[in-house]
């Protein structure tokens, strides 16, 4: 691995590949669960697994007044939210802290934004709901799970997008272009 591939002061690259392939699996199985759950609340399929809470998973999917007064499903909402955090996770190559730092900062915005409405669901569940949904709780940990990951890939970018703010690049070029030395080669970035 070059130099240039790991953040300065740090002794491994965040961006790796194979550091971001397991939150991408896991970021499509938790679409694939939330999708399973969308099927049961359009009445898809007949039933939802539900090991551990009894009728926990229909209260929680068909009866309560977010899934009632929601125009749409609310687990097609997680689906979504899902599936663009693995294809933000899958987007760019091993160097996009440095190159494409804004990927990675929309990366954690998604996946900070995903646990904090997964967390705001569990509470719903216990506090208003008074029942429980094994496979929303199991979303929920993912999302967990997903949110941890991924904070050093964004710190790493983060800062790199505060080196290139200060050494005069403008904060949109800094975000979305390309690094200009990785570009040319050499000279000053812009």
């Amino acid at each position: 691995m070059a130099d240039r591939d790991v953040p300065p002061g740090w002794s491994h690259n965040p961006s790796r590949f194979s550091r971001r392939l397991p939150v991408l699996v896991l970021a499509l199985a938790a679409c694939g669960l939330a999708t399973y759950l969308t099927l049961y609340q359009v009445g898809a399929v007949a039933d939802v697994w539900e090991p551990c809470f009894g009728n926990g998973s229909k209260r929680v999917l068909k009866e309560s007044a977010i899934a009632r007064y929601l125009p749409i499903p609310d687990a097609s909402l997680g689906a979504l939210a899902y599936l663009v955090e693995a294809v933000l996770e899958a987007a760019g190559g091993d160097d996009r802290w440095r190159r494409r730092p804004g990927i990675v900062l929309l990366l954690g915005l998604t996946a900070a934004g995903i646990a904090v409405g997964s967390a705001l669901l569990v509470i719903t569940q216990a506090v208003f709901v008074r029942a429980f949904c094994t496979l929303c709780l199991v979303s929920a940990a993912c999302s967990f799970v997903i949110a941890a990951a991924v904070v050093e890939e964004v710190r790493a970018a983060w800062q790199q997008w505060k080196r290139a703010t200060a050494g005069g690049r403008s904060a949109w070029h800094a975000l979305w272009g390309p690094d200009q030395q990785a570009v040319a080669g050499s000279g000053p970035a812009r």
